[in-house]
């Protein structure tokens, strides 16, 4: 970002006016007019920009997310803002109306040489909204969006305003600059030796491919190449091929080496393509025109025709050649008339077949062979030959004449006049297609009815054929209208995607991750009074790109920000990495400040997807079914018979079979999902997770400048605060945080530059008894004032005892301070409620599954067993080289962590 004085400079260079510099000045100063939330398909979220040193707001990762990709690699983009501002707009309506109101403009950008607004959108969405306002967007003569009354409104401040379409991004060039992003800071070091032996590779052999470089190196690692493509050390262009296809990715010195290879490229002489074993000696056509070799080199041919270049492996050449008498000839379905081919598309099975047969029966005939009258006369045979022959002129394909147009034959024509299926229509609308939801039957009745009352002189249709018109309208439509959009989802059209586009589930492994809560199919007991506790919660990070399941975390407690903390922290207990991009729902713990803030320190884009729409998030939801099918539904106490609640009985009911606990359980779902779930062939990958992760860390590279270690400070990062983030330090009390009071251990607090002042706070959610305060650039460890009586105890627990000491006061109509000593009395007392005490068994169930964790990894050992090291070995080839030991790690500026704002985060 700008400092002040130089952003001084930067107005007086533009010559800004003072109304301009105002508003500029305020937008960077405040906070976006609205916070983005997406719509009925779109994917918001918020991306940790390194430019502006914050997080910003996009609201759909399709156009908005690629444009702020696309200015993080702008130099000439010096800063941009997210919801800058609001517009006073106006226009007049298709119909004449004056329509005013307010209008958000994306960013505002300032680039080194202007300031403007822009907009993006999708071009099929402007041409939708110029249809239904033509004032307020139109198309120019020039091919250019128009926002006039948002032009208008921009220029009152001295801003220029700017529509932007989303086919100005270039796909390939934003899937590389999410591939290079983890490089692009340096903290990848290439070998000064292997760095200067790989550009003197690709200097000597341009156009080396980066697999071709790889097999010729065997030292070097995919991570070594990235990073040299990533600091500009060798070239390739990154808006033509994708950085995941090493077969494709041509590298060359510098960018003029490679324009000089595209505009004159050294032709290989003929006789070295002889030397592959190819026959050369009579002229090549492709698709019926000619064609030269206009480059051979490397494991490609390019071939030049009229229409550009076509490149092919040395195979596919081959294969040309030794069908060239086919390659030859003009392909029929190519030239043939629209009319033909459309027919031969709709033919039936049982057409294609009966003109397979007459074919055959007309070759034979052509050929001289004797004809059986009893098969087919011989004037039949004279009409199919005419056919044939008026196809073979037309077309070039006389097969099509054979076909017998079934399809064609008959009345095809309503007898429903046109203005009747309109009032059928009226009908379906104002009674069929509601919510009250009426039968069939009885809106056929309807029908009568009314038919009867108009007076219509044609007859009403037959009920069969009013429910077959029924059938035919948009079931989506339909069952929307009676149902409600979330019944209609089903039935909406499945979006396929036909342009090149960014990946749904990304290029490599932690790429994008899936974080996801759901009610497991099981009742538990307590492993210590054998009383039911009721059905865990799972939660659930799933990486994207391979399907592998990173961590598992079980509890009791309904979805909140103390599982996304867990889970987060066990995926770095087991892999040292943190993802990239989460795609969430709009759950309310993953709105919290916390859990941006977490997201952030690490670089982590979050992605929201649409609300009841959980095909966005098919690759976790598919895992949540298979674990209950292939898991769950096989251990006693499953809950499968409840989805028929009449047929549940005292004897068969979940809660009297009940035997696991939350511990077992969770021992053995781990072992069911890392190791067995694991390892199983995968539908969609043709493979298993871990064969798809292991290939996946081969290709993009293992990444070991994004490790993250899994200390004392990590710990405490995903540890939550307080809505207020701070605490003041109080002479002889320390500090409270939620009503109680903590002293740190070390007596920073009776330091005079300390008391009095405000310090970061972070606290353990599950044990109370100590809290974390951020004192003279270190965190220090606060212990309560009644610590053996907090210790080991949840905020969940004190927040019940809490309002159970509450009620009991207002049922008394007392007014009883809530103090440590009260709620420390009230817990270790046998009058505690119910509720805490069974809140009180469920989170020592926890601490069961917590133990687990810390036995199953110790920091030691972790290095040994890391999936990027010890799981890669064990599916590459024995015979490579040995990796080195990871050695570095994600850095974190404690100092710049912001505290929370004031958001509420008891949930």
């Amino acid at each position: 970002m700008l400092s002040d004085s130089d952003f001084e400079a930067w107005c007086s260079q533009l010559k800004l006016s003072k109304i301009t510099r105002t508003l500029v000045s305020q937008i960077r100063t405040s906070e976006p007019v609205r916070r983005v939330g997406g719509g009925r398909s779109n994917v918001c979220g918020q991306y940790p920009s390194h430019k502006m040193g914050k997080t910003i707001q996009f609201e759909s990762h399709k156009v908005e997310l690629p444009a702020i990709e696309a200015y993080e690699a702008d130099k000439e983009v010096l800063e941009y803002y997210d919801q800058p501002i609001q517009l006073e707009i106006e226009f007049k309506s298709s119909k004449g109306r004056l329509i005013r109101c307010k209008h958000v403009p994306d960013f505002l950008v300032l680039r080194q040489t202007n300031v403007v607004l822009e907009e993006w959108k999708t071009e099929k969405k402007l041409e939708e909204l110029a249809q239904k306002q033509p004032h307020h967007y139109y198309l120019d003569d020039n091919g250019h969006w128009q926002n006039p009354p948002a032009e208008r409104s921009a220029e009152t401040y001295g801003i220029s305003y700017q529509l932007r379409l989303d086919h100005e991004i270039n796909w390939v060039e934003y899937r590389n600059r999410q591939f290079l992003k983890g490089y692009r800071d340096g903290s990848y070091s290439v070998d000064k030796a292997l760095e200067a032996n790989l550009i003197d590779k690709v200097t000597g052999s341009p156009g080396i491919t980066v697999a071709q470089l790889l097999q010729s190196i065997h030292t070097a690692s995919q991570d070594d190449i990235n990073a040299l493509i990533a600091k500009g050390a060798v070239y390739t262009d990154q808006r033509a091929v994708s950085l995941t296809e090493p077969n494709k990715v041509q590298l060359y010195q510098n960018l003029e080496t490679a324009e000089a290879f595209q505009l004159a490229p050294p032709w290989q002489p003929l006789d070295t393509l002889q030397a592959f074993g190819l026959d050369i000696t009579t002229p090549l056509t492709w698709d019926g025109k000619p064609v030269t070799i206009a480059h051979a080199g490397g494991t490609t041919i390019v071939l030049r025709n009229d229409d550009g270049l076509v490149e092919l492996t040395h195979t596919e050449l081959d294969r040309l050649l030794q069908r060239r008498a086919i390659v030859a000839l003009e392909n029929p379905l190519q030239h043939s008339s629209s009319k033909f081919w459309e027919e031969f598309l709709q033919a039936s099975p049982d057409d294609l077949r009966i003109a397979n047969d007459r074919y055959r029966i007309l070759e034979g005939y052509l050929q001289g062979k004797p004809l059986d009258s009893s098969v087919v006369s011989s004037r039949t045979l004279r009409r199919w030959h005419r056919q044939f022959k008026a196809a073979q002129q037309i077309c070039n394909w006389g097969y099509v004449g054979l076909l017998p147009h079934h399809n064609a034959k008959g009345n095809h024509l309503s007898r429903v006049s046109k203005d009747a299926w309109e009032f059928i229509d009226q009908i379906i609308d104002d009674h069929y297609e509601t919510l009250q939801q009426k039968g069939k039957m009885a809106v056929y009745g309807i029908l009568l009815r009314e038919w009867e009352h108009s007076r219509r002189p044609d007859l009403c249709p037959s009920h069969v054929t009013f429910y077959r018109y029924l059938k035919q309208r948009d079931q989506y439509r339909q069952t929307k209208k009676r149902k409600g959009a979330k019944a209609a989802y089903q039935k909406a059209a499945f979006y396929w995607e036909l342009k090149q586009s960014t990946p749904s589930h990304g290029d490599r492994v932690f790429e994008i991750c899936h974080i996801d809560h759901t009610e497991l199919d099981i009742e538990l007991v307590c492993s210590r009074t054998g009383e039911l506790l009721g059905r865990p919660w799972a939660t659930i990070l799933l990486d994207a790109f391979s399907r592998r399941v990173l961590a598992i975390y079980l509890s009791f407690d309904s979805p909140s920000y103390r599982a996304c903390m867990m889970v987060l922290r066990i995926c770095v207990q087991r892999y040292e990495r943190f993802p990239e991009t989460i795609v969430v729902d709009h759950g309310a713990e993953f709105d919290s400040i916390y859990f941006e803030t977490l997201l952030a320190t690490f670089n982590c884009t979050k992605k929201q997807r649409p609300p009841a729409h959980p095909r966005f998030g098919s690759v976790i939801e598919r895992f949540f079914g298979t674990a209950n099918t292939q898991f769950l539904h096989n251990l006693r106490g499953n809950t499968q018979i409840t989805k028929q609640i009449r047929q549940v009985t005292r004897k068969n009911s979940p809660k009297s079979q009940a035997v696991w606990n939350l511990g077992e359980l969770y021992d053995h779902f781990c072992q069911y999902t890392y190791d067995i779930y694991d390892q199983l062939r995968h539908p969609a990958l043709g493979q298993s997770p871990r064969a798809a992760f292991a290939a996946g860390m081969s290709n993009s590279g293992s990444r070991p400048q994004q490790r993250v270690m899994n200390d004392s400070i990590f710990q405490v990062l995903t540890l939550p605060s307080t809505s207020k983030g701070t605490a003041r330090v109080q002479a002889n009390r320390g500090i409270c945080v939620n009503y109680l009071s903590y002293w740190a251990i070390d007596d920073c607090f009776l330091n005079p530059n300390v008391e009095g002042t405000d310090v970061p706070v972070r606290y353990d959610p599950f044990d109370m008894s100590i809290v974390f305060a951020y004192v003279n650039k270190a965190w220090v460890r606060c212990v309560s004032e009644y610590h053996a009586l907090f210790q080991g105890r949840s905020v969940k627990e004190i927040k019940a005892a809490s309002a159970e000491l509450r009620k009991q006061a207002q049922l008394q109509n007392q007014q009883v301070p809530l103090r440590a000593k009260t709620i420390a009395t009230y817990l270790a007392s046998t009058e505690v409620s119910e509720a805490t005490q069974l809140q009180r068994l469920k989170d020592l169930a926890t601490k069961d599954v917590q133990a687990q964790l810390q036995s199953n990894v110790q920091p030691a050992d972790i290095a040994d067993r890391h999936p990027l090291t010890h799981e890669f070995e064990e599916v590459t080839n024995s015979d490579q080289p040995s990796r080195p030991k990871i050695t570095t790690a994600v850095k974190i500026d404690i100092e710049h962590i912001q505290p929370y704002a004031n958001e509420e985060l008891w949930r």
